[in-house]
């Protein structure tokens, strides 16, 4: 490993897009369900190269989901992928999922949530949970009730709430009720936006109190916007693969995490969805070519914009601190 490839901290990390081979394999097994040949295996998890954009992108997701229906299961995969993380040499992650997609064999979100939370507990990795809330239409009482799950498992597991799913087809704008209850059950929270939507839907999460927006690069193409970033201290989880991956940026060149760190925005580097996007966070960096002061600087926005507890956030930066002497 890289001197800067350490101090590793991802925030932005979808568990079902982050099911490695194996993981699926073992969660096949219990459930009875055939699987495929290891290279069609992958090909069903890892997103095609002429990938057009975010919708078809998000189509990865059905076939894992499948397989996160029971208690069981869902304690697994995220015992399973703390481990993975660990392996990798991560301090610290939060892993986020949409209790709501997890339904189809009879759970509750509570029962969904505690499962995750129990598979959390027996990883021994440090890490949080956030739950997601879904756009689209018809599921408002479901995505309320996300929000709720995660006060009470608040502290005890989950570390705070999202919005997620198809940005340009339900835009940011139309969930301000979700991030008023979540302020109201004092619930922290991120939102995807400036991804498949543009700088309008950064601003909409803004306006909603947001401190942290997964990926939010699409910033980029509104200076002040930037400028309003910087200076509101907003944390942006950038996920470079997976932008390239539904044609935001042709290339890794091309992506603006280096101009955006320069004009003073706390950025991170996230991996999004490590299987889908067939990814580490290791590799994402090195993708970048960040210079050992860049890599130390995004290290320390991920260890201050972490969704964890004084104590923890503080031994995060002096670990990051001490590795960068």
């Amino acid at each position: 490993m890289k001197q800067h490839h350490r101090g590793l901290i991802d925030l932005h990390l979808h568990l079902d897009g982050s099911l490695s081979p194996a993981s699926v394999r073992q969660l096949a097994g219990l459930q009875g369900a055939a699987l495929p040949g290891e290279e069609a295996l992958l090909a069903r998890l890892r997103v095609e190269p002429d990938c057009r954009d975010l919708n078809q992108y998000l189509t990865k997701f059905a076939f894992p989901c499948s397989l996160l229906q029971t208690e069981e299961a869902i304690a697994l995969a995220v015992q399973n992928l703390c481990g993975e993380l660990k392996a990798q040499g991560l301090l610290y992650a939060e892993i986020r999922f949409a209790p709501q997609l997890h339904l189809e064999r009879g759970l509750t979100q509570d029962r969904v949530a505690a499962a995750a939370c129990a598979g959390l507990g027996r990883a021994g990795f440090p890490a949080g949970l956030i739950l997601c809330a879904m756009r689209g239409s018809g599921n408002r009482e479901q995505n309320l009730e996300t929000v709720r799950v995660a006060a009470k498992y608040l502290g005890r597991g989950v570390c705070a709430c999202d919005l997620a799913g198809a940005e340009a087809l339900f835009p940011t704008g139309d969930f301000e009720e979700l991030f008023t209850l979540a302020r109201k059950l004092d619930v922290p929270y991120t939102i995807h936006a400036g991804e498949a939507g543009g700088p309008e839907s950064v601003r909409a999460a803004l306006s909603f109190g947001a401190k942290r927006l997964g990926h939010g690069v699409r910033a980029a193409e509104d200076p002040a916007l930037v400028e309003e970033l910087a200076a509101r201290g907003v944390t942006l989880e950038c996920c470079p693969t997976s932008n390239l991956h539904t044609c935001m940026f042709p290339d890794y060149r091309s992506y603006p995490l280096r101009d955006l760190l320069a004009r003073g925005v706390k950025v991170t580097v996230n991996t999004d969805n490590m299987t889908v996007s067939g990814t580490t966070l290791s590799h994402e960096l090195e993708a970048l070519d960040l210079s050992r002061e860049e890599a130390r600087q995004v290290a320390l926005n991920a260890a201050a914009a972490a969704f964890a507890d004084d104590n923890t956030r503080k031994a995060l930066t002096a670990r990051i601190e001490g590795l960068f002497v």
